[in-house]
């Protein structure tokens, strides 16, 4: 970031300090697409709100449909987008999507790839394989997964710099072709407004590089999140979850939805249920103990409102209301786990 705030200009600008910034930029989308595994286009945005937003807006199809646990802003962006349900084992309903689908007109069809609220990552290269069949379009929110495994089978995908240790403000869309959305003029090829952030595309670039080196020693693809810690990085399996999970469950806690997959669960994305404690009483009780997390999602947290999310995988109302997110970062470490665990049973 450092090197792109030296040799900042407009990148869109003809003269030499325009071209250079030209050149350290798309070195940087290059770099991304090489370490994500994309061999589509990259558009860099803001973030992943933004992404989602062009995806929703600008792709080349007549009709919207979107699954219920999808992030608000997925129904910020498309507001009148048609809804599918979940069915088993938290997964999306494949039946009522293709029932919605074979009403008329091509539809773009948004599918998260990891939860945000409860970790719980949907099938999505064989919903694509759905979506393509009834010819629709799909845009996968990786914001949760990329950099932990790999990318999923799809038209477009959106990923986020700072899920990935990256800097904030920077996102980007992956799109399989430019033909899937209608142009809108400006920057980014035409595709999207506003003078490119030079320095966080570095940043962005550095991040994702550092993720990919990580995952390749920890045994990337797997379900096996890699955490940068005080001794470098490791896997989930070195982070004991099972004793963790044994800790919470030996008190009554409850990881959510209960129904969920074991082998279609991301553990850096916990959602749990305090036997007796509402949500914002156990904020308040591991703030002040030095944990920060959270009810729901960062961008809906601060509100008192039943989870959306929550709601949609069948949580009861009263387990929603004692229910944090329990989110890992990419510097956590396992004593950081375990002391919280603790730190959980104890308000118990």
């Amino acid at each position: 970031m450092e090197e792109g705030f030296r040799l900042w200009a407009n990148p869109s600008s003809p003269h030499a300090e325009g071209r250079k910034a030209r050149a350290a930029l798309e070195d940087a989308r290059e770099r991304i697409k090489r370490s994500l595994g994309w061999s589509g286009e990259v558009i860099f945005t803001s973030g992943a709100s933004e992404a989602l937003w062009i995806a929703l807006n600008r792709a080349k199809a007549e009709r919207r449909i979107v699954s219920a646990v999808e992030h608000d802003v997925v129904f910020r962006a498309a507001p009148d987008a048609e809804v599918v349900g979940i069915g088993e084992k938290s997964l999306v309903d494949r039946q009522q999507l293709a029932d919605l689908m074979r009403r008329a007109g091509p539809s773009l069809v948004a599918i998260q790839d990891v939860n945000s609220e409860t970790g719980v990552r949907q099938p999505v290269t064989d919903l694509h394989e759905q979506v393509r069949s009834a010819d629709g379009l799909l845009v996968a929110d990786c914001s949760q997964s990329a950099g932990k495994y790999w990318l999923p089978e799809a038209d477009m995908l959106v990923v986020s710099a700072h899920k990935m240790g990256g800097p904030i403000g920077i996102g980007a869309l992956l799109v399989r072709d430019f033909g899937l959305l209608e142009p809108t003029g400006g920057h980014e090829r035409g595709y999207r407004q506003g003078t490119e952030n030079l320095p966080a595309a570095l940043g962005f670039a550095a991040a994702v590089e550092a993720r990919r080196i990580a995952n390749t020693t920890a045994g990337e693809g797997y379900n096996t999140t890699a955490i940068q810690g005080q001794a470098g990085w490791v896997t989930m399996a070195g982070l004991k979850f099972c004793d963790i999970e044994y800790t919470i469950n030996r008190v009554g806690g409850l990881f959510l939805p209960s129904d969920a997959d074991g082998f279609t669960q991301d553990y850096s994305i916990l959602a749990i249920a305090h036997p007796t404690m509402s949500a914002q009483a156990q904020l308040i009780r591991l703030d002040a103990m030095g944990f920060a997390v959270s009810a729901g999602s960062a961008c809906s947290s601060g509100t008192l409102k039943k989870s959306r999310v929550l709601d949609a995988f069948g949580v009861p109302d009263d387990v929603a209301a004692r229910t944090i997110r329990v989110s890992l970062g990419w510097n956590t470490t396992p004593e950081e786990l375990e002391r919280f665990a603790e730190v959980w049973a104890s308000l118990c």
